[in-house]
């Protein structure tokens, strides 16, 4: 009689702890149902909002000396067909914000611009190359700028710098994000 008893009441017991779970996790979950509101937007998207990105381009900030980002807002459509030649060419146009200073010299053009794998190719004109050589960062500077524009691409983890189709010296390697 007494084992029946123990087991009654074991049997019991195990049925108020595992409905007494399930109804907290009932009521927690009502709770949080019941916390979550709807973000109304306080205008309407417009059509022509729904289709930009912001990038961001990376210039030299003229207070610190060092690279910093300057967001843009670009309509996807100018930038879906060609994303890396509409980046660099926004980078030879230079910053719109005026603490920070252009990198890539005065009337370089980018002759064309092509990925392979996951590099990709620039091909400058000659007057790339018309940066101040006797400042070893200003050339660091340049790269660094393409390298971190080029590679928030998810497809993009290189680049190839060439002058009028051709490999130069002064940018023989292969750039990578550091």
């Amino acid at each position: 009689m007494n084992k029946k008893i123990v087991i009654i009441f074991t049997v019991l017991l195990i049925v108020i702890l595992v409905g007494g779970y399930f109804i907290i996790q009932y009521f927690k979950g009502q709770e949080e149902e019941t916390t979550i509101e709807e973000y109304t937007p306080e205008e309407e998207i417009t059509e022509e909002q729904n289709r930009q990105t912001i990038v961001s381009l990376y210039f030299l900030e003229k207070e610190t000396n060092e690279l910093a980002p300057e967001a843009r807002l670009v309509d996807i459509k100018e930038i879906i067909n060609t994303p890396y030649d509409k980046l660099v060419n926004m980078l030879i146009e230079g910053p719109k914000n005026e603490k920070y200073l252009k990198l890539i010299p005065e009337n370089t053009k980018l002759n064309k611009c092509y990925k392979e794998k996951d590099m990709v190719y620039l091909d400058f004109s000659n007057e790339f190359l018309n940066y101040d050589k006797e400042d070893p960062t200003v050339k660091q500077n340049i790269i660094d700028s393409l390298v971190k524009t080029l590679t928030q691409l998810t497809e993009v983890n290189s680049i190839k710098i060439l002058i009028d189709g051709e490999e130069n010296e002064e940018f023989s390697e292969i750039y990578i994000l550091k």
